[in-house]
C-alpha cells in the first residue's frame, strides 16, 4: 500500500471538508430515494408471500376434492353391500343369519350416512376456500399492480442517480486514501453517531454549523488559523471556518456538475 503524503493542517481540513460534501452529497441521493427500496423489497416479499398462499389453498383444494371422491367411492361401496346382504337374506336358513344380515345392513346405511355427512363438511370447506383463494386473487392483483408501480419510480430514480452515485462512492474512497488512518477514523465515527451525518461543520454566526451553541471568540480565532483540528466540545463534530467551507464548496460544486 503507498504510503501516504504529509500533508498540512490547512489541506487536512480542506480535504475533510470534500469528503464530507462528497458524502453528504451521496446522503442527498439516498434520501431521494428514500424508503423506496424497503417498500419494493416489503412488496416483494408480500407478493411472494401471497403466491405461497395461493399454492397452499390450491393444493389444499385438491385434497379436499379427493376427499369427496373417496366418501362418493365408500358410498358405491355401501350401497353394493347392501343390495349383497339384501339378495343373502333372500337364501337365509334360520333368523340368526337374517338379523346378522340385517345388522351388516344398517351397518353400510350408518356408514352411507357418515360419509353423506363428511360429504357436506367438505363442500362447506371447499366454499370458504374458494372465498379466501378469490380474496387472495385480488389482494395479489393489487399488490402487484403496487409493486409494479413502486419498482418503475425506483427504477426512474436509479437512472437518474445511480451513475453519479457510484462515481461520488469512488471519489469518497479517494479521499479517505488522501487522509491519515486517525483522522478518517474520527471522521466516520463521527459521521455514524450523528442523525444527519455531519461530521465536518463550518462556523455560522459564531456557533457550531448546525448547533446553538456559541463558539468562544478565541478558539474561533484558532479555527480561522487552520493551525490544528479543533472539535466542537458540545457535539464532536469537526470544525472549518466558513471562509475555507465556502471555498471548498465552490470547487466541489464544479466537481459535481462534471459527474
Amino acid at each position: 500500500m503507498a504510503k501516504k503524503v504529509e500533508i498540512s493542517v490547512e489541506d487536512r481540513l480542506r480535504a475533510l471538508y470534500d469528503l464530507q460534501l462528497i458524502d453528504s452529497r451521496i446522503d442527498e441521493i439516498r434520501n431521494v430515494r428514500g424508503e423506496l427500496p424497503l417498500e419494493v423489497q416489503d412488496l416483494e416479499d408480500e407478493v411472494e408471500g401471497l403466491n405461497t398462499r395461493l399454492e397452499k389453498l390450491g393444493t389444499s383444494l385438491d385434497l379436499v376434492d379427493e376427499d369427496i371422491k373417496s366418501k362418493k367411492n365408500l358410498i358405491e361401496e355401501a350401497k353394493a353391500l347392501i343390495k349383497k346382504y339384501s339378495e343373502q337374506q333372500k337364501n337365509v336358513r334360520n333368523n340368526r343369519e337374517f338379523n346378522s344380515l340385517t345388522k351388516e345392513v344398517e351397518f353400510q346405511e350408518l356408514e352411507i350416512q357418515l360419509a353423506e355427512k363428511h360429504i357436506k363438511e367438505f363442500k362447506v370447506q371447499i366454499e370458504q376456500k374458494k372465498e379466501v383463494i378469490s380474496e387472495t386473487k385480488d389482494r395479489l392483483k393489487d399488490r402487484t399492480t403496487h409493486l409494479k408501480h413502486k419498482r418503475s419510480e425506483l427504477d426512474a430514480i436509479l437512472a437518474e442517480t445511480q451513475k453519479e452515485e457510484e462515481a461520488l462512492i469512488k471519489k469518497s474512497d479517494d479521499y479517505q486514501k488522501q487522509i491519515e488512518d486517525r483522522l478518517v477514523k474520527a471522521y466516520l465515527r463521527i459521521r455514524n453517531n450523528v442523525k444527519n451525518g455531519l461530521a465536518v461543520v463550518a462556523i455560522e454566526r459564531g456557533a457550531s454549523g448546525g448547533s446553538f451553541f456559541t463558539i468562544p471568540p478565541q478558539v474561533q480565532v484558532e479555527i480561522a488559523s487552520r493551525k490544528k483540528v479543533i472539535t466542537d466540545e458540545h457535539s464532536g463534530r469537526i470544525l472549518v471556518d466558513a471562509v475555507l467551507a465556502e471555498e471548498q464548496k465552490a470547487k466541489m460544486e464544479k466537481m459535481f456538475a462534471k459527474l
